[in-house]
């Protein structure tokens, strides 16, 4: 985490009215967070921080690319991915961050530090399964892919072996006998 200093916002030395930040995201961020799910990233990042007399206003928007295994091929591909975050950040007695979008900062605190909100913005933005564009329009060829179609249970074949299984014979013997 002694890398991530450059997501250090001081506002003690801001003038109240807004201010706005901009980070480039790669691979080397998500290594601070000892997170390797991507293979890169080319997030470009946008704080808005707007600072008021007894609280500041946080608005983050990350638009850009990771790239990712598929999900069905394991070929890696770029997969685009925008967001959005608004944070509150109140003071009081002591640190607080149980609520997702309002932060508590104790009333020594003189910076804070974005770089969790921004990678959990990040991680949170991509979908659960990741499928190549190739792959949903049909124009991808890939040996995974060939050996998923020849894998395929056919239903029809299915539905006919279980109707020819002769140990059912008998029981539907006793349906007819009564």
């Amino acid at each position: 985490m002694k890398d991530l200093k450059e997501f250090n916002i001081p506002f003690v030395g801001l003038k109240e009215g807004s201010h706005l930040f901009e980070y480039q995201i790669d691979k080397k961020f998500f290594e601070a967070f000892q997170f390797d799910e991507f293979d890169n990233a080319q997030v470009k990042t946008t704080v808005a921080f707007v600072k008021k007399s007894t609280l500041f206003e946080l608005s983050f928007t990350i638009n850009g690319t990771v790239t990712v295994p598929c999900d069905v091929t394991n070929e890696l591909f770029d997969l685009p991915i925008t967001g959005d975050l608004n944070l509150v950040v109140k003071f009081g007695p002591e640190f607080n961050d149980e609520h997702d979008e309002i932060l508590i900062l104790p009333h020594e605190a003189y910076q804070i530090n974005v770089a969790q909100y921004i990678y959990e913005l990040i991680v949170l933005s991509v979908p659960t399964k990741r499928i190549h564009p190739s792959v949903t329009d049909g124009s991808m060829q890939s040996e995974t892919l060939k050996k998923l179609e020849e894998l395929r249970i056919n239903k029809e074949k299915t539905v006919e072996e279980e109707s020819a299984d002769p140990r059912w014979d008998k029981l539907k013997d006793l349906l007819t006998d009564k």
